[in-house]
Parts: C-alpha cells; structure tokens; sequence
C-alpha cells in the first residue's frame, strides 16, 4: 500500500481526480455527444421540482439544462477551472436562467450548505472518487444531511470491467484524434488496475499535432462491484428504490456498462 499524506489522500490519487479537470474546453469537447445522462436528469429534476443539489456540477453540462428548464440548482465541485468555465458560459445566459444556478466549490465529502434539497445528484462518475470506505461515509452523511424528507439521491457509476482491470499497463490503446484546447491531437490511453485499493488508473496520452510536446493526463477511478456498492448503501442509511443499466431504462444486468441508482434514506 502507498503512504498516505496528511491530507488524507496518497499523491498519485490526489492528482488522479483532478488533472482530467484542468482544461474544461477539452472537458467539453470530449463529452459533447453524452446526452443520454443529461435527458435524463433533467426529465427527472422536472418531475419532482427544485432545488436540485449536485454534486461534480463541473462546467455546468447538466447543472445548465436543469436550470433552463426552469429548476433551481446548487452545484460544488472541487475544480476551479470548471466552476470557471460555468460562470463563463452563465454570461451567455438569460438573467433568469443565470439566477438559476448557485455554486459553491469544496469537498464533497465535508461541505456543508445548510440546507435541504428534494433532489440530490451525484453525476457522470464523480462518486468514483471516493477512494476509500472513509471518504463513502464521510459523502453519505453529507447527502443525507442535504437531503429534504423523503428526498431522492441519484447517481450513475461505471461498472467495473474485466476486462478492463486486465489490460497490460505497458500497452498503449490508440484512439480518435481528439482537440485540447483547440488544437488536434493523438489520442492512446493506459489502464493499469490496483486490486488491493480497487482503483483503475487511465493514462490518457497526447500528442499534438502541431509539433508541440506530448503530455500525459491521469485519471483515477475507484471500481465499485454492484453488490458492493448496495452494502456501503445499505450500511449508510440508504434504501435503494432503482436500479438501472442506463439512462434509457435499460435492466441493470451483466451488460450494463453504466449503473443508475435511485435512493432514499432509510
């Protein structure tokens, strides 16, 4: 196991959740054609009303859907760089959607707003960052504190992949190019899974097409095997009323990709 630091968190975790975070115009043109999680959210934000609390609200991909839909939104998330990008995209907006939206950056883990909310969303993958058994605790008691009497905490994961967590770090997957701001590059990654923290590192790889050096940006994410994540629910004051293989209605079944959970405190 690697030391830990004082902060609680080893290095190699501390920059895994955050450098995929650092540029958001890369952010945005890497997910622009995600927009099965965004319908969905924002369908569900509709039905039962705001304020709508989420978590990872990053440069605002569905915190700004829900809110020109007329919902009410308070979004944190740990990267300045994505808050900033928000606030720039909120300039743009109508003077209603732009009071919409309220921000506050900090730890999900320990923030604390004072307030209750009938909806609270933990999006696109960001509950991966939850390293250790502490964190997952430390975050389900903020959500239950935050959440309004019979108020619904929704999530979506990836779902660990075997093949996946048994690829050869040393071998590098080459993908489509890809843009980093504004400028094409080519695009591998490397996996290399740790089975003692369950944690998957990707090392996403550029090279510019311009000349330019290449660099390297990693991300890391804590793998939750479903039944796992059920206990670790179960065990925090949490009753599970869905579960989904998608943001479709799919069954949650041994081809789901991507989980949805749908909870409320017991």
């Amino acid at each position: 196991m690697k030391k830990r630091g004082g902060a609680g968190i080893d290095h190699e975790l501390r920059v895994g959740s955050s450098a995929h975070y650092e540029d958001p115009r890369y952010y945005a043109d890497t997910y622009r054609d995600r927009v099965d999680d965004v319908a969905y959210y924002a369908a569900l934000a509709e039905r039962i009303g705001g304020p709508v609390l989420e978590y990872g609200c990053g440069e605002g991909r569905i915190a700004l859907p829900l809110a020109k839909a007329g919902v009410d939104v308070v979004g944190v998330d740990q990267s300045q760089p994505m808050l900033d990008a928000l606030a720039e995209k909120l300039e743009a907006e109508p003077r209603e959607v732009k009071q919409r939206i309220k921000t506050r950056r900090g730890d999900i883990r320990t923030l604390k707003l004072g307030r209750k909310f009938p909806l609270v969303l933990c999006t696109f993958n960001t509950f991966l960052h939850l390293y250790d058994r502490e964190d997952v605790e430390q975050f389900l008691a903020r959500v239950r504190a935050h959440l309004a009497p019979k108020g619904l905490f929704v999530f979506d994961v990836s779902t660990p992949m075997p093949a996946d967590l048994a690829r050869e770090p040393s071998r590098a997957y080459k993908l489509p190019a890809v843009k980093v701001s504004g400028v094409r590059h080519d695009y591998r990654e490397r996996f290399d899974y740790d089975p003692m923290r369950q944690v998957l590192f990707v090392m996403m790889e550029f090279t510019p097409k311009n000349g330019a050096d290449a660099f390297v940006t990693p991300l890391a994410h804590r793998q939750f095997f479903p039944r796992e994540l059920e206990a670790l629910l179960h065990y925090n004051g949490f009753v599970v009323d869905k579960l989904e293989g998608g943001f479709r209605g799919e069954p949650a079944d041994r081809h789901s990709d991507s989980l949805v959970w749908t909870c409320r405190a017991r």
